[in-house]
């Protein structure tokens, strides 16, 4: 059994992820790759596709969630994913019972004295309305007619009912005026079967990966997790980190790079899923840092990788993008992240000059060494 050292697996991560190279193929084919893209943020997926995709037109990102080729919904970790279409009716059946739990048993829904039932028998009648696309206002008044006026039976519906949002244009093709639609009408594979194809692809995008990875990823709960890679361990690869813990990974996955290959540095969107992807977050995070880059409000910062690894954190402003070091950054490491910051600028044009303006109120927070300024 291959053991595995933490360099190897960062940089396997880096390779799966698109963050070695960037690569020529197309919006879905590379959703579709890396997994899923996390979407709190309407700019994120645009600029996690941007670090990822070989001089990519962000109209291409449009294009692909207004035909539905690309679908935003509440899935893994009760968070809002950009994932494949195809994709999506495991990812939401092995998502489901976590999702509704989530929601349902939250003293905020009970408090309600509305009962599981009457959440559950709103949910037809709410798809019915839903195969037009609607507002929150219209969603509203429909489960006040006819269930109830309370909005957090909404709050909780909206979580895990299969329904996703409706694109609403540019600039981001998501904006504050949320509107909801149906999800695609595709076959939804029963709980098990979803679940071991969710971690197929798990491994496929992020591995190897351990079961307390996936669990983290998912939020899986260890009883589910751990008998359905035991159900799968004939149809895996095994090996074996340092420390002695197992991995799994699929058996055509890629040949692990050296853990010396050369890792550029790149200009992380906020909530970028391979900050969040794996219970050792030191594989992509010094320790020293976790807790600046990932905040308590569960706020993941816009990130600057260095070596492969979180070395600092970025925001753009009125002027430009600004990058602060969280720890000594070299003259021609600086080089190469100005460089990707004039791209990244480039790139965004007119779409908006303030796209992680949520950065603001931590950064005097941070213990930045040292910072740089680039212009539009």
């Amino acid at each position: 059994m291959a053991i595995i050292g933490p360099d190897q697996l960062n940089r396997a991560t880096l390779q799966r992820q698109l963050l070695l190279q960037r690569e020529r193929a197309t919006v879905r084919e590379v959703v579709r790759r890396v997994v899923a893209v996390q979407a709190q943020s309407p700019p994120a997926p645009y600029v996690a596709l941007w670090n990822r995709i070989a001089d990519l037109d962000l109209a291409d990102v449009d294009q692909a969630f207004a035909d539905r080729s690309l679908i935003k919904a509440s899935l893994m970790r009760i968070t809002l994913h950009a994932v494949d279409v195809t994709d999506y009716p495991a990812f939401h059946a092995a998502s489901t019972p976590l999702l509704r739990a989530a929601r349902l048993n939250d003293r905020r829904f009970r408090d309600t004295g509305l009962t599981v039932d009457d959440a559950d028998g709103a949910v037809a009648p709410l798809l019915e309305l839903l195969e037009t696309p609607r507002s929150k206002a219209e969603i509203l008044e429909h489960l006040a007619d006819n269930v109830s006026s309370e909005p957090r039976l909404w709050w909780a519906l909206k979580t895990y009912a299969p329904l996703v949002h409706s694109p609403t244009g540019t600039p981001w093709s998501f904006d504050s005026d949320t509107r909801y639609e149906r999800a695609p009408r595709l076959d939804r594979p029963p709980l098990d079967d979803a679940i071991r194809s969710l971690i197929r692809r798990y491994l496929a995008g992020l591995g190897p990966a351990t079961i307390h990875d996936f669990a983290q990823f998912s939020l899986q709960p260890m009883s589910r997790a751990r008998p359905a890679f035991e159900e799968m361990r004939d149809e895996l690869v095994t090996q074996t980190t340092i420390d002695g813990d197992e991995l799994f990974d699929i058996p055509d996955a890629p040949t692990l790079p050296d853990r010396d290959t050369p890792a550029p540095p790149r200009l992380l969107a906020m909530w970028d899923s391979t900050l969040l992807a794996y219970h050792d977050r030191s594989r992509m995070i010094p320790d020293q840092h976790r807790p600046h880059v990932i905040r308590r409000n569960g706020d993941v910062l816009p990130t600057v990788l260095v070596d492969g690894r979180v070395a600092g954190v970025w925001r753009t402003g009125p002027d430009g993008i600004e990058i602060g070091a969280l720890e000594p950054i070299d003259a021609d490491t600086w080089e190469a992240l100005e460089n990707e910051a004039r791209l990244l600028l480039g790139a965004l044009a007119d779409r908006g000059r303030d796209i992680v303006g949520r950065t603001n109120s931590w950064w005097p927070k941070l213990p930045i060494t040292s910072a740089h300024s680039v212009e539009r």
